[in-house]
This record gives structure tokens, C-alpha cells and sequence, in this order.
């Protein structure tokens, strides 16, 4: 099988990457991509800048390859998703040339003449990698190993706190969006919500207070599922991300200032339709009324659908890869660093296969850039047989300076990885609530 390519399903940040590092050690490798064009996910929040600067959004292989065409790695500085495509991934792609298939997506992955029952003579067989393109045309594509660096991002996760839609979620849709907003100025004067506590909910509140500020009338309320806001404003001076660090401050700063209102410990149930918009119930039957238009951010999921008939290993809690699970499970830390990340920790029942990126993560939060460029190094090492350089690792990841699970509801109960940070809220909000219906905030 030596012969037949390396496939990888992806061409984002990650699938480059390896892609990259694959045509370094002079490898066949074929990368299959469903938008037209490079990192088609990045594109979509084009308009969100990163927190991590430019010497982080690149990787070593990547910039090796890039420099023999006169293009040179941007030192400083926080770009949009737009300009890290324009200035990074899109070049990158184009060095990799007709390596990519644009406008094609994968539907399946098996082993050549095995369905996923079938032991007899499986390691032998190639992959069959199943495509379709935009005009409807099916294909197979044999692999000699597959690498799956398709994200999560096609599959958010719902508003409902019990992990399906809420009741009336999916009625109510035309209400609901599930991806930080670009332009708002058309909900000036409304109530809009913002529902989750990670990064993207906290750009989407502060992108939201720039309105309530200038538009008189407008009133964002942010609604947690955890009962403190504790992690969700970051580590301050003791995350090493300056900018992940000032994301936090800020969203602070506009709950002291009263411009945001924050609900904790609200678990959404459901969704009524009123003649005023939306009333979001929580579990313990507290309301958010006449709410025109709600974000929920509440994270992704990952979609192995097209993994159904290979045979991986995936925690059953994260559904993230296992070898990797207890380093990244949001239950027990919130510190978005992995101990030791590579081909070793991303091996699969299936010989070959490896889930690398944000995929790897399964529901877990914090993925970094960083951490995915390292998993590719190690994986496309590994597929070369230089298994030194698989098993060495080169990942250092900044520490986030929070304390605590970002999973746990009730105290901020867990292991540390930084000096806790201590964080005070100034007012209670107000909010507005049904009658008969009472609300307690937690500002500590």
C-alpha cells in the first residue's frame, strides 16, 4: 500500500499543517475539502479576532514550505479569522496546489471490501475514503492512511442544558443562532441573550455591548449554566495569552458596568414563543422574557457519522479521542493544555487512522492551534516511521491561570493549573423576569 496516498479530510489549519508536513518527508498525500476554498470554517467567523498572536497560528513545515515562494510569517501581532486565512492558510494551500480537492466532501471511511464487523485480512486492505463533489458525483479514493482534521464546527451544540434542543428549541429557530454575530446593528432596541460561557460567548457579549451602549433601549442578558462566572472571565494576570486574558477583563468590566445583565446557574429547558419574541424557561422554572433574538454559543460536537464503519476509540463522556480524554476533560480543569499529545495518544483501533484537531477534542473546550500543529508533527513522523520523532514532544502550551472545571455547575470545585485568580462583580443585575418568578445571582 505504500504507493497510495495519505488522505486527509480537511483543509483547515490542522489538515494544512499535516498536509505540510507529509509533503516535507516526501510523501503521496491528498487532501479532501468541502468548501471551495481554504479553511472554509475559519471563514465563516472571519470577522472574530484570535487570541492567540501570529507566532502561535503558524506551523514550523508550513512556514518551511511557505518561504521558498517569497511569503513570510507575519511576528507580531491578533489577526481576524479573515486575515490569518488571507495571510496564512489560503497561501499555504496554494503551495500545496492541486494536492487539494476543493467542493468535495467525504462521506465515508472504511477499509477496502471490510465493513467494520469484518476481522479477516482488515490491516491488510487500504482505506476507501467516499466522496461526492458539488454536482453530485461520487468517488473513492483508496488511502494508505487517513488523517481526519474535519473539526467540529458543522455541529454546534443546542441551547437545551440536558444536551438535545430544548422543547421549542428547533420551533423558535428563527430566532436562535448558533455562531457570533458579525453585524448586530439590526437588533438595536431588542432583548437578545447570549447563552454559553466560553470564548465565542464572551466575544458575542461584547460585540453586544458596543450596541447597548450606543442604542438606547437595547438590552443583552447573559445566561450561564454554571452557578459562578468565576472561569468564565479567565485567569487575568496569570494567563500567558495576553489577549485571552483581556477578553475576560472586558467582559468584566461590562457586567460591573451594568451594560450586561448575567443570570447564573440557569439551565435552559425551554423555549415559548410569545407575541414579544421568545421566553427562555430554565429547568428550575426562572424566566427570561420578551427576548427578540438569542446566540447560543455553547460549544460543538463532534460528527463521526462518516467514521461509522472504521473502528475507533473515543471516550464516552467527550467523545473525544482516549488516549488524550483525561488530559482535556473540562469536569476536572479548565486549562486547555495537554501533557503529552501525539501519535502515541491519537492511535486508533484502526492502523492508520488518526482524528487530529479540533475533532480530537470531542466536546471538550480550549482547543489551541498550538496543540494541533503538534499532533500532526508527531502523526505524519509516525506514518513515515520515524518513530523518535513521533514520540518526541515539542508542544508548550501557555497556561490559562483559571483554577477549577469548567464543567462543574455548582462550586468551582477542581484541580488548579495556575494561581487562582480572584474575581468580584460589583452590582446585581436586574432582570427582567415573569411575575411570581424569583431570581438569585451569584457576583462572587
Amino acid at each position: 500500500m505504500s504507493e497510495l496516498p495519505v488522505v486527509v479530510i480537511g483543509a483547515g489549519p490542522q489538515g494544512l499543517a499535516a498536509a505540510a508536513h507529509l509533503v516535507e518527508r516526501g510523501e503521496n498525500v491528498v487532501v479532501v475539502e468541502r468548501g471551495v476554498g481554504a479553511a472554509a470554517a475559519v471563514s465563516e467567523w472571519g470577522h472574530v479576532r484570535l487570541f492567540s498572536a501570529w507566532p502561535e497560528l503558524t506551523d514550523a513545515a508550513a512556514r518551511r514550505l511557505l518561504e521558498p515562494t517569497g511569503w513570510s510569517a507575519p511576528a507580531s501581532g491578533y489577526p481576524t479569522g479573515a486575515e490569518w486565512v488571507s495571510d496564512y492558510l489560503a497561501p499555504l494551500a496554494d503551495a500545496l496546489g492541486e494536492r487539494i480537492r476543493y467542493a468535495t466532501s467525504v462521506t465515508g471511511v472504511a477499509r477496502q471490501g471490510r465493513d467494520k464487523v469484518v476481522d479477516a485480512g482488515r490491516k491488510s486492505q487500504p482505506f476507501v475514503v467516499h466522496t461526492v463533489d458539488a454536482d453530485g458525483n461520487e468517488s473513492r479514493l483508496l488511502a494508505r492512511a487517513v488523517i481526519d482534521a474535519s473539526g467540529t464546527w458543522d455541529l454546534p451544540n443546542p441551547a437545551g442544558a440536558d444536551g438535545f434542543p430544548a422543547l421549542g428549541e428547533r420551533a423558535a429557530s428563527d430566532l436562535i443562532t448558533y455562531r457570533i454575530p458579525a453585524d448586530v446593528s439590526d437588533l438595536a432596541g431588542s432583548h437578545i441573550v447570549v447563552v454559553g460561557a466560553g470564548h465565542s460567548a464572551t466575544h458575542a457579549v461584547l460585540r453586544l455591548s458596543e450596541l447597548a451602549r450606543r442604542s438606547p433601549g437595547t438590552r443583552v442578558t447573559w445566561v450561564l449554566r454554571r452557578g459562578s462566572a468565576a472561569n468564565v472571565f479567565g485567569g487575568g494576570s496569570g494567563d500567558e495569552l495576553p489577549e485571552r486574558a483581556a477578553l475576560g477583563s472586558r467582559a468584566r468590566k461590562v457586567i460591573d458596568d451594568g451594560v450586561v445583565d448575567l443570570v447564573t446557574g440557569f439551565r435552559v429547558a425551554e423555549f415559548r414563543r410569545t407575541d414579544e419574541g421568545v421566553t427562555i424557561v430554565a429547568e428550575d422554572g426562572r424566566e427570561v422574557s420578551s427576548v427578540g433574538r438569542v446566540f447560543a454559543l455553547t460549544g460543538f460536537r463532534p460528527d463521526t457519522g462518516i467514521l461509522r464503519e472504521v473502528r475507533i476509540d473515543l471516550d464516552v463522556t467527550l467523545e473525544a479521542v482516549a488516549g488524550i480524554a483525561s488530559e482535556i476533560d473540562p469536569n476536572i480543569h479548565s486549562c486547555g493544555s495537554v501533557a503529552a499529545t501525539g501519535a502515541r495518544q491519537l492511535t486508533q483501533p484502526e492502523p492508520g487512522l488518526f482524528i487530529v484537531g479540533a475533532k480530537s477534542y470531542g466536546r471538550a473546550p480550549t482547543f489551541l492551534a498550538l496543540t494541533g500543529y503538534e499532533q500532526v508533527r508527531s502523526v505524519a513522523a509516525h506514518l513515515v516511521g520515524d518513530h523518535e520523532g513521533a514520540a518526541r514532544n515539542e508542544l508548550s502550551l501557555p497556561a490559562t491561570g483559571v483554577c477549577g472545571g469548567s464543567g462543574d455547575f455548582e462550586d468551582n470545585a477542581g484541580s488548579c493549573c495556575a494561581a487562582p485568580a480572584t474575581i468580584q462583580i460589583g452590582r446585581t443585575p436586574s432582570i427582567a423576569l415573569s411575575p411570581a418568578r424569583s431570581l438569585t445571582l451569584e457576583t462572587s
